[in-house]
Parts: C-alpha cells; structure tokens; sequence
C-alpha cells in the first residue's frame, strides 16, 4: 500500500488520484491501515489478493470481499473518485451542498446524488460525551404556520422538536425528540457527563436537574435576560442559527424523517470547525463503516 501525502485542495486530491485504481488504493490505506481485516468474520488473519488486485478472500472464513463491503461504499456502482469528491465537497462547505448542485458537480441524476449525501451523513460520528461548561436548548423547526399551505394549517402539522447541548469552546451534541419535557432531561443525562455546569433557560423541566447530578444555572429569557455573568445560551443559540440558516439557504425544506440526518451533518461541521477541510475529508474517509440502502432509507419509520 502507498504512503500517504497530505493534501490541501480538492484539485490536489484529485490530481494525486486521477483514476480508480489509484482512488481506491488511497481508501485501502485509510481503512487497513494497520492491516486487512475480514469484512465477514473480521479475521485478521492471511488474506489473499487476486490478480486484478481489487478481489480478496479470507483464509479464515473463505469469503471474497472489496474495500467497499462493510462501508458506504458497498452496493454501490458509481465509481469511488466520485465517492471521494461527494465527501470532499459535503465536509467542505461550511452549509453543506444541495443534492441538485452535487449532481451537477458530479455528473450523476440529482437522485443518485441524494442518495450519496444520506450516505455520507449517516456515517458521520459526532462524538463523545460532553463535559465542563455545556448550555443546553430547545429549537423548532418546520417553518412558519404563516407560510404554510391552508391544508396543512388545518391539519394542525406539528413543528419537529430539537434538543442541543454544547460545551463552551467544544463539541455539540443534537437529537430529534417527541415531547420536551422528559425527553430534553434524558438528552442530557445520557450525554453530559455528571458534575458538569449546565447553563440553560428557565423551562421548568430543568428545575430538578441538580437532583440527577449536575450543577444548574439558568437565565430568564421571558424575562428579557439574556447575559447574567457566566450565565448564558448563546453558544446553543449561536448553533441553531447556523443549522437554521443552512437548512433554510440551501436544503430549502427537510422533512421529520430525515431531520436527524441533517442535524448530524451540521454538528459534525462544527465539531470539526478547527481542523482543515482535508483533514476533516481524510477523517471523514477512515470512518465510513455501515451501509444504508435505499430500501431502508425510503422506508417508513
């Protein structure tokens, strides 16, 4: 396998890979970095390469197996260039790009390149659990009653529900809820770790939040407060303005069902947002295990 070689642009990237064989190569050295595992069995032991040098084949288990099964990749027959592109692209535009411009970038139908950005997003990871300073907040997202069709106004459709958290200077952790009330507690318990300063607004679910093992702070929004010395949300508010508006500005419309998936798109941008574009793309490549069909990504809930 290669030696890798930083690189620092998309043209760089795809000079130094001009074709498949030297694109998939790249993803080998990523994925078996400390040697070839099995897909099937995930022995480590002998593995045999066919002539093509593409085909492999567990001593172990005897089963045949490409770089691709057991990630995103399986399944699919687009070539892997466009596949390094797709990943390329998403990680680097601070909004992400719309499936239509993908399409068009790439050369594919505008439903292949939905398809691929799903793909990608639900193999991103969005870290470890919070701690420290961590703001949490509610959010509302299924745009304004005013702007909406009269059938849906008199169907009465639910806004989508949003529970965040962040530590001050760190991560951001987001999720798709039900309710707010026991649902936004149980966010928080599961995802910041005891002994952490929660800063929050005055909802009244977090009154009790001491009694689960944190520190509570809380400022008066109804009240017309925003700052009380340390005590503030506007790091979390900071973060739904930035999911807001590229949601709005280039998703336009995103429905309930895959709302989650967009969320943690974002939040993985801004999980990354110290790292170049290409070492977010290279960590992006080496963490692209599980494969999502689209049978499973059109099906209902």
């Amino acid at each position: 396998m290669e030696t890798k070689k930083k690189n620092s642009s998309l043209l760089q990237l795809m000079e130094k890979y001009p074709d498949e064989v030297s694109a998939r190569k790249y993803f080998e050295c990523l994925r078996w970095e400390n040697g070839i595992i099995c897909p099937h069995c995930e022995s480590r032991k002998r593995v045999y390469i066919y002539d093509d040098g593409r085909l492999y084949k567990c001593s172990e288990c005897l089963k045949q197996f490409t770089v691709k099964i057991g990630t995103i990749f399986e399944g699919s027959a687009l070539p892997l260039r466009k596949w390094l592109l797709a990943i390329y692209i998403e990680g680097s535009h601070k909004k992400g790009i719309s499936s239509i411009q993908l399409a068009k970038d790439l050369g594919v139908t505008q439903k292949s390149a939905w398809f691929m950005l799903h793909r990608i997003r639900f193999a991103l990871d969005n870290g470890s659990i919070l701690k420290g300073v961590v703001e949490a907040d509610e959010s509302y997202f299924g745009g304004k009653d005013s702007n909406k069709h009269k059938i849906k106004k008199l169907k009465g459709s639910k806004k989508s529900v949003v529970v965040g958290a962040v530590e001050r200077g760190g991560n951001v952790k987001a999720l798709k809820v039900r309710f707010v009330g026991e649902d936004a507690v149980k966010f928080v318990v599961d995802n910041v770790e005891r002994g952490s300063v929660l800063m929050t607004d005055e909802a009244r679910h977090y009154t009790k939040i001491c009694e689960k093992g944190f520190r509570h702070g809380s400022i008066n929004h109804s009240g017309g407060k925003y700052v009380n010395g340390v005590i503030h949300t506007n790091t979390i508010e900071g973060f739904w303005s930035h999911l807001k508006r590229g949601i709005n500005g280039i998703q336009h419309h995103v429905s309930d069902k895959h709302l989650q998936k967009y969320i943690n798109v974002y939040s993985y941008r801004w999980n990354t947002r110290e790292m170049t574009d290409f070492d977010r793309f290279e960590m992006t490549m080496k963490n692209l295990t599980g494969r999502l069909t689209y049978k499973e990504l059109i099906g209902k809930e």
